[in-house]
This record gives structure tokens, sequence and C-alpha cells, in this order.
């Protein structure tokens, strides 16, 4: 049986999950598309796309499945007195999860792109010590200079 409209257009059996490199892809188009203010704020953090936090992440923050944690910041934050920082620390770092981005996209109706860019948002705004309603309006610019 043959399926009629847009869709078939595509051919899906030729189609793959984003590997580690589109997802990194994505996040580097996402943070172009970020308020400049914002974007100078972060300059200096890392970008890392793995396909799952490690095991020490997930016992740390108690999650209960490797597919709970879409993105993570590590370091030390803006919030947290950046400025401070000791020679030989880590730097600061976002963290993104491919394989529970995927596994949440599957299970909702949003872009990929529009989950990868809400995660970096939302991990680069605990670095910044954002408001949950800071977070929102930045996703919001990101929205509009996507369009």
């Amino acid at each position: 049986m043959s399926e009629t409209g847009p869709a078939s257009a595509v051919n899906w059996g030729a189609l793959s999950a984003p590997d580690l490199a589109e997802i990194e892809r994505l996040a580097d188009d996402a943070f172009a598309r970020l308020p400049a203010s914002f974007r100078a704020l972060a300059a200096g953090v890392v970008l890392r796309v793995d396909d799952f936090p490690t095991d020490d992440v997930l016992t740390a923050l108690e999650a209960q499945s490797e597919f709970d944690l879409l993105g993570l910041f590590t370091g030390l934050g803006l919030a947290q007195g950046e400025a401070e920082a000791r020679t030989g620390q880590a730097p600061n770092m976002v963290h993104l999860y491919r394989r529970p981005i995927l596994d949440y996209w599957a299970e909702h109706d949003e872009t990929l792109g529009a989950i990868v860019t809400h995660v970096l948002v939302h991990e680069i705004g605990h670095h910044l010590g954002l408001s949950d309603d800071d977070m929102e309006a930045i996703e919001a610019a990101a929205d509009a200079a996507e369009a």
C-alpha cells in the first residue's frame, strides 16, 4: 500500500538517527541564533555531546535511568563566582546527551532543533544563574532568529 502526501516523498528506509556530530551541529546552529549578549556571557563554555551521561553523573544526580538527563552544566558558573576559578580547574562545560534527547524527541511533538535549543539554553542558563523566565525569553529570541 502506498502513502500519498508530503510524507511519502521522504525515503524513511534510508534515514538514520542523527549521530553525535549532527547533534553538535544542531547545537552550534542553535547557539549562533541566540542573542549576542547571551553568547558573550557564555564565551569559554565548552560544548560536549555524548550518547549518555556517565555512571558517576547518574549516581550523583540520583537518576532513575540513563534517559532521565538531556543535558548538564558542569563547572563553576558566573552565579557561583566563576571569576574566582583556580588554575587546573576543568573548563565550564555544557553536556548534551544524544540518546535521551532523541528519546524525548520521539515522544513529543517538537522539532529536534527546538529540543536541542531548549536544552542548550537551559544548561547555559545554569552557568549564568538565569531564571526560567529569562531562559524562555532567550529561547523565544532564538526561535525568532530562525524564522
